[in-house]
């Protein structure tokens, strides 16, 4: 089993990219390609989905997106094809939010998702995401929430935001970020 692989990208489809890793390109299906660059590289975190007639991985930018899937695919009803358009919106806490305020509105809008399906999502996780909020945070970004709430954000504000700083830069341009983002609020 694939837990993530990174390479470079050598093609953006509508539905899908491949990544060329060891000099084997593999096609990873996600949620909205065109975030992708061609000729640049990427870290994609791998779910493998493994039928009888099918072998598919499914991909995400982040660990995140890949736990929430992992939750949504669990629930009866719901496959691959349809939990990936819901974990790749975005932001994460507002389908989680969705689930735990019984928005069924906000579930139904995504394809495939009828009004029988949202019910069965929020039957089956309600409850079961609150708790576990935490691990929708992202983590390179610890000790910038730390210095966020020494100046005296909110822990609601701080994670609605977190999705937004690029984690790849110092905590000095990350601190930046975040106060512009928080401030424009």
């Amino acid at each position: 089993m694939f837990s993530y692989i990174k390479g470079i990208i050598t093609e953006v489809t509508s539905s899908y990219v491949v990544i060329e890793a060891n000099n084997i390109g593999y096609q990873v299906n996600v949620g909205n390609p065109y975030m992708y660059k061609e000729n640049e590289e990427y870290t994609i975190y791998l779910y493998n989905y493994i039928r009888e007639d099918e072998y598919t991985l499914f991909g995400f930018k982040n660990k995140e997106e890949k736990t929430l899937f992992l939750k949504l695919i669990n629930v009866k009803g719901l496959g691959p094809k349809m939990a990936l358009p819901m974990v790749s919106t975005g932001n994460l806490l507002d389908v989680v939010e969705a689930i735990e305020k019984e928005n069924l509105i906000y579930l139904t809008k995504f394809p495939k998702v009828g009004d029988k399906v949202a019910r069965q999502i929020i039957l089956d996780l309600k409850g079961k995401l609150a708790d576990h909020q935490d691990l929708f945070a992202v983590s390179d970004l610890d000790e910038l929430v730390k210095v966020l709430e020494s100046l005296g954000y909110k822990k609601a504000d701080i994670k609605k935001i977190l999705p937004k700083v690029d984690a790849s830069k110092n905590l000095e341009n990350q601190i930046k970020e975040a106060l512009r983002l928080l401030l424009s609020k």
